[in-house]
């Protein structure tokens, strides 16, 4: 923590570099730090401010901090009231370590409170009447009251005649800053990248559980249709049969013709159904056993590897190690001198893609667009041109697309369920009910200079849907 003199002399350092800039990026690389990025015209400053209970403090910073990859609530915040605004005067309670921002934006005048009080060291945020707005940490500066640590400081002579710092002066640099950024590198460096190892072990651990779940779901789903295995098989040689299947029957025994030994099977049948209706019954569940083969098997095995890929590299964090691109480890995370690229997260970001992705009953794959963009991109760059495409008609939402083989025929079960996605996902989705229109991809096209999402549509069909809540959940549950 910095002592009175530290605070004094950074102080008087700083106030004239900061007057009359503005405030044009604020970020939080850790729990405890602010980094304000100024700007004045061809002059640009970076400060920091530590509100951390031992290395409290204020400087100049030398080097760039990557921020978190979220931003946090009161990052947030200052970036919504405060971004932008300029620095009127940079001032410290006497005899106190509280440094004081006074901030103009508009017409609306701000205080930026820096409380450099060790345990209870603290960031706020304070309107024109020093009332306390927002708080970096809990405090007992309740928001809403008067701030009770200080006054503001009245101006002197000095700060009244005070402008901002010329080039040549500036150039000479910040010897008090720099003394105290070289005093406290070391723990800053330990502390960020600890904090970004954590934030990082976090983030794999959901990933980890997430994809353990997916894994759990995608077997569960393996083993219902794997009884289903030989009912092509069966409806096969139910053909033959389908005369002497009447309503009311609840099995029939046929001779198995595949088998040499020539076997007799008994195969149970809907007594409420038709033979017919039977029938269709055993290849529509050898068509689901079928389509899990296809989708879901592939699909369980990428989890189960980029389940034992996200297992490494927690187990590397958790080590204090990360892995680079090469495969090999590097430093431990929390030596000295860790250069400076190893700040940045070494968890890959995966491009976006631009749909989500479900599975209907019958095991093919349905893409959503996700927004008016995503939507030509799913429809014109994704999709292939025998694939079905569907939209709720007559309303904003998103392209749905079913992923077909060449002159295959949509399932009934997966045009509803494609359908279905198609009404929830469009501005109709509260009423639960409306008309979507379908045709395949081919017919779909895209007018010059029309806007995101728009295209023109020729041989469409229309079917009625009502959004049923456990074919939607089922088809949630299979998002991934």
């Amino acid at each position: 923590m910095l002592s009175l003199d530290d605070v004094h002399g950074v102080v008087a350092e700083l106030a004239p570099a900061c007057a009359g800039s503005f405030i044009q990026k604020i970020q939080q690389p850790t729990p405890d730090t602010i980094i304000l990025s100024l700007r004045r015209p061809g002059r640009s400053l970076s400060l920091l401010l530590s509100a951390h209970s031992q290395h409290g403090r204020l400087h100049v910073v030398q080097t760039k901090i990557a921020s978190s990859p979220e931003p946090p609530s009161f990052c947030q915040y200052l970036r919504a009231h405060v971004s932008g605004a300029k620095i009127h005067r940079l001032a410290e309670t006497p005899n106190d370590r509280i440094v004081w921002f006074e901030l103009h934006k508009k017409e609306t005048t701000l205080f930026l409170v820096l409380a450099l009080t060790g345990r209870s060291a603290n960031v706020f945020v304070l309107d024109s009447q020093t009332m306390v707005l927002r708080s970096l940490k809990p405090s007992r500066q309740s928001v809403g009251q008067p701030f009770g640590l200080s006054s503001f400081p009245c101006a002197t002579a000095s700060d009244q005649a005070m402008v901002p710092i010329s080039d040549d002066v500036e150039d000479r640099g910040f010897p008090v800053s720099q003394r105290i950024e070289e005093a406290y590198v070391t723990s800053q460096r330990n502390t960020f990248v600890e904090h970004q190892r954590l934030q990082q072990a976090t983030r794999l651990r959901k990933h980890v559980k997430k994809l353990q779940r997916r894994i759990t779901g995608l077997t569960q789903d393996l083993e219902k249709v794997r009884a289903y295995r030989e009912y092509g098989r069966y409806g096969e040689l139910l053909k033959s049969h389908v005369s002497a299947m009447r309503k009311g029957h609840n099995q029939i025994t046929v001779v198995d013709y595949f088998d040499e030994r020539l076997p007799e099977l008994t195969l149970l049948l809907d007594p409420e159904k038709t033979g017919p209706a039977n029938l269709d019954d055993y290849f529509k569940k050898h068509g689901k056993f079928i389509g899990a083969q296809k989708n879901l098997v592939p699909r369980l095995e990428q989890a189960k590897t980029d389940l034992v890929k996200l297992q490494k590299e927690l187990q590397e964090l958790e080590s204090g190690k990360t892995t680079d691109i090469s495969g090999q480890p590097s430093e431990p995370l929390m030596s000295p001198t860790l250069p400076q690229d190893t700040r940045r997260s070494r968890i890959k970001t995966p491009t976006a893609i631009p749909y989500r992705r479900f599975y209907s009953q019958d095991g093919h794959a349905i893409l959503v667009g996700k927004t008016a963009k995503d939507n030509d991109a799913v429809t014109f760059k994704v999709s292939k041109a025998d694939d079905l495409w569907l939209h709720a008609r007559g309303t904003p939402g998103s392209h749905v697309i079913v992923e077909l083989d060449k002159k295959q025929q949509v399932p009934p079960e997966t045009l509803k369920d494609a359908a279905t996605l198609a009404l929830f996902y469009s501005d109709v989705r509260k009423s639960g009910k409306g008309d979507v229109i379908y045709t395949l991809r081919k017919h779909v096209r895209k007018p010059k200079g029309a806007k995101p999402g728009s295209v023109t549509v020729t041989q469409e069909k229309t079917v009625w849907v009502k959004i049923e809540q456990t074919r939607l959940d089922r088809l949630k549950q299979s998002n991934g």
